[in-house]
């Protein structure tokens, strides 16, 4: 394991390629016309109850949410949620975009009412967001950033726990999932070098009740590396 205590300061950007294969041309529509339109704004984000409404009972967030797989699915298991989902990646965009808007119906997309997008780096959000926003949070197989040179572009790093503790409410939750062994040990060090969050065994091998299952989840099991549920809760001050 790396020395925690030593670790660099993260970069600029952590993420790598915006983009996989050339979008197609319905995929370019949702980008140009449908996501500004489910977009959150910095300016918004100031005061998230305001963008979902008074009849909001939370508001929780997804930082890099993949294909949107889990996203949708507990956004639909929670409907008097105000769900935000985070994510960079232009194909994963068009991914979740593609569920939420009809073909056709791009340019007129209403966007559902406790449902947001925030389509830039998740660590600029959790900036603009007010101290006890949220009361749960979610990190699904992050990029492991394998390489010891690159300790410093995983998400779960000091400065970001500090501002995950920041925007969470007092016993809010934070739930983490990788099948990477080199970012499960990783998680663990980290996370266990804190004071910020409670810290209890993670699920191993088994998606605990109430977790939506993911693309990365799957292709995890097909190719033989066993997945670890963490759930952490934000300590009382």
């Amino acid at each position: 394991m790396s020395d925690t205590t030593t670790l660099k300061p993260q970069p600029e950007r952590l993420y790598g390629r915006q983009r996989g294969h050339p979008l197609r041309a319905r995929q370019q529509r949702l980008l140009d016309m449908a996501l500004p339109r489910l977009r959150l704004t910095e300016e918004r984000a100031h005061d998230p109850r305001a963008v979902f409404g008074g009849d909001t009972a939370d508001i929780w967030l997804e930082i890099g949410f993949g294909g949107g797989e889990h996203a949708l699915g507990q956004s639909e298991a929670n409907p008097t949620v105000g769900y935000i989902a985070s994510e960079v990646f232009e194909n994963g965009l068009c991914s979740l975009l593609s569920r939420l808007v009809l073909e056709g119906e791009e340019e007129r997309a209403v966007p559902p009412a406790h449902f947001r997008i925030w389509p830039d780096d998740a660590r600029q959000l959790l900036k603009a967001l007010p101290d006890g926003a949220l009361g749960r949070v979610y990190l699904m197989f992050p990029d492991p950033w394998p390489k010891a040179r690159h300790a410093k572009r995983r998400f779960v790093h000091p400065e970001n726990i500090r501002e995950i503790a920041r925007v969470l409410r007092p016993g809010g939750i934070w739930r983490i999932a990788s099948d990477h062994p080199v970012y499960q040990d990783w998680v663990t060090e980290v996370m266990g070098a804190q004071d910020l969050f409670d810290m209890a065994e993670p699920a191993r091998g088994e998606r605990p009740e109430g977790w939506s299952p993911t693309r990365y989840e799957a292709k995890a099991w097909r190719e033989g590396r066993t997945p670890f549920y963490w759930t952490f809760t934000r300590r009382e001050f």
